[in-house]
């Protein structure tokens, strides 16, 4: 279909035919122009007497619901974080503990080079080889 206009030529009829021509070419123009679903709307629209309270009561619905995903969002950023916070000190905690390990037994194995040391200095002392 072309685009339709809304310039027509209506011939002089009563007041009840022109307004019958001007709702019919409304209809025509939305359903040319409208998908069905939002035609279903357009219609209720009609029939509820006005926008104003559908929009102001579906505006106030997306902006509750947007508040509350916005905040479990923050919820659950902050429970991740926390759980974060908390496996860098576990695994600080961890670490810490590794780290003196690992310098008891460095302090382990030089104690026993000198042992060693002293041992093999004794035997070439006494004379016994290998």
């Amino acid at each position: 279909l072309e685009r339709p206009s809304l310039e027509f030529n209506l011939p002089d009829t009563h007041e009840e035919g022109k307004l019958y021509v001007v709702d019919s070419l409304n209809n025509l123009n939305k359903l040319n122009v409208c998908p069905d679903e939002s035609q279903r709307s357009l219609d209720e629209e009609e029939n509820t007497g006005g926008t104003g309270e559908r929009m102001a009561g579906s505006n106030a619905r997306n902006q509750c619901l947007f508040f509350v995903i916005f905040i479990l969002t923050l919820i659950i950023s902050l429970a991740l974080v926390s759980f974060v916070i908390f496996l860098i000190l576990q695994t600080r905690s961890e670490v810490d503990q590794i780290s003196s390990r690992l310098l008891s037994e460095k302090k382990n194995i030089e104690e026993l080079k000198k042992i060693n040391n002293i041992i093999l200095k004794h035997l070439n002392q006494s004379g016994i080889k290998e």
